[in-house]
C-alpha cells in the first residue's frame, strides 16, 4: 500500500476511485487509520523531540499481587507526549462517521470514550490529575464535529479535537501546533 502511495505522490497523480489508466489499491479504513495514527506521531518527533513523543503502553493500575491480570487487553497508546507539569495521551481516530447516532443525539462513540478515559486513570497513578486524553479525529464530511474538552473529577482532561487534513501542510501544521499551546500557556 505505502509503495502504491509514494509511486502516486512521484508521479504527482491524485489516488482516485475512478475507472482510468492506472490502478490502486484500494486503501482500507483499517490503513488509512494506521497511517493517520503514524503522522500524528512523527510530525511531533520531528517537531517536538522536547516532549519524548513515542506509543507506548500503559499499565493497569492495579495490585498485580492479588489479580488476574493475564485476560486484561494490552492499552497501546498512539501518541504520549510528556509536559513538564502534564502528560498528554492521543488517541488518533480515522473514521468514515466520527459521531454515532444516540437517541436521536450525535455523540462521540462510547467505546472511545471509555477507551481513553480508561489510559488516562491507569497512567495517573497517583490520581493527582497530572494525564490528559485527547481523541483527534480525522475530520469528515459531516457538519458537527467533535472539538470540546470534559474535565474529571480528579482534574484530568479529556479533549475532542478534529484535525482537518484537507488543506495544505500549514494549515495542517498550525492545528497540530495548537494542540502543543494547550499546554504551552
Amino acid at each position: 500500500m505505502l509503495i502504491y502511495f509514494c509511486y502516486f505522490i512521484i508521479q504527482h497523480y491524485l489516488p482516485t476511485t475512478m475507472k482510468g489508466l492506472l490502478k490502486m489499491k484500494d486503501f482500507s479504513d483499517e490503513h488509512m487509520s494506521r497511517l493517520y495514527e503514524k503522522f500524528i506521531l512523527e510530525y511531533y518527533r520531528k517537531h517536538h523531540p522536547e516532549l519524548h513523543p513515542r506509543a507506548a503502553q500503559i499499565e493497569w493500575n492495579i495490585n498485580k499481587d492479588i489479580s488476574c491480570d493475564d485476560i486484561l487487553p494490552i492499552m497501546q497508546t498512539d501518541v504520549v507526549l510528556h509536559f513538564p507539569s502534564r502528560t498528554l495521551i492521543i488517541d488518533a481516530k480515522y473514521y468514515e462517521q466520527t459521531l454515532q447516532q444516540h437517541h436521536g443525539k450525535k455523540t462521540i462513540h462510547s467505546a472511545n470514550i471509555y477507551q481513553i478515559q480508561s489510559y488516562i486513570l491507569n497512567a495517573d497513578l497517583n490520581h493527582d490529575g497530572n494525564v490528559d486524553g485527547m481523541l483527534l479525529y480525522a475530520k469528515t464530511q459531516e457538519q458537527l464535529v467533535p472539538d470540546g474538552s470534559v474535565t474529571l473529577n480528579d482534574g484530568n482532561v479529556i479533549h475532542f479535537k478534529t484535525l482537518d487534513l484537507n488543506q495544505k501542510f500549514d494549515k495542517i501544521e498550525e492545528q497540530l501546533e495548537m494542540i502543543i499551546q494547550i499546554y504551552n500557556c
